[in-house]
């Protein structure tokens, strides 16, 4: 029984923090719930929130990047 799943906290929260922060908080739950289903052993849906917080903190910093530079480029071609 392997409990080494990794849980994206971090990249949650960066991605919340600096990105997008509806689609960081949905990571954010995702990564939270990792400890929760490995600590009654659940480790296919600690698998299962684990491949789902890093999709969502990857979509999270997609996103803010893409509206980024969406914005940047707004603003200089108005200026």
């Amino acid at each position: 029984m392997n409990k080494n799943i990794p849980n994206y906290m971090a990249q949650a929260i960066l991605a919340t923090l600096f990105c997008c922060l509806p689609l960081g908080i949905v990571a954010i739950v995702h990564a939270s719930s990792v400890s929760a289903r490995l600590s009654v052993d659940d480790i296919e849906g600690a698998r299962a929130a684990s491949d789902s917080a890093r999709t969502w903190s990857s979509i999270a910093a997609v996103t803010g990047i893409l509206f980024g530079v969406a914005f940047f480029l707004v603003r200089a071609a108005t200026s």
